[in-house]
């Protein structure tokens, strides 16, 4: 059997007046994520985690943030969309481990929902899905509470 192993980082910035959208879940914050699309990064790194696997380039290169029509697009289509293009190849996901660093809010209370949302777009089990968070003890950016990072790892199997 093939195994492929993926790895994903995304960044943003936050602002006021935007919404928290983090593992497809709406998170209350006084703060929202900046970007073209809902800015998810968790979902992003998943994305390029899922493509780089398998040497398809990243989310850039499939939604490019040039184009209009994914212009505030819900990053669960986005996941939907890459997890289609390793179907297409042939690949299933075994599992995901994935961290989110950012200082606040805290997202314990909220990971569950994220897992489930997540293995029902990739029609894995919420046992094949890990989600962590920390802090940077109030270093840099995220320390700062200026932008939050996620990275995610994905192993993949040819069926």
């Amino acid at each position: 059997m093939s195994f492929r192993i993926g790895f994903g980082i995304d960044f943003h910035q936050f602002a006021e007046g935007r919404d928290l959208w983090l593992g497809g879940i709406k998170i209350p914050h006084s703060k929202g994520a900046i970007g073209h699309s809902d800015a998810d990064v968790l979902l992003h790194a998943i994305c390029d985690a899922l493509l780089g696997a398998l040497a398809l380039g990243d989310i850039g290169l499939h939604f490019p943030n040039t184009e209009q029509a994914y212009k505030d697009i819900d990053s669960k289509i986005l996941l939907k969309k890459s997890y289609e293009l390793i179907k297409e190849k042939g690949y299933t996901i075994i599992n995901i481990d994935s961290t989110v660093c950012l200082e606040n809010p805290k997202i314990k209370p909220f990971v569950s929902s994220m897992q489930q949302t997540i293995a029902e777009i990739l029609d894995i089990t919420v046992n094949d899905i890990s989600i962590k968070a920390t802090t940077t003890e109030t270093m840099g950016f995220a320390g700062r509470e200026e932008g939050l990072v996620a990275y995610a790892t994905v192993l993949l199997q040819k069926q």
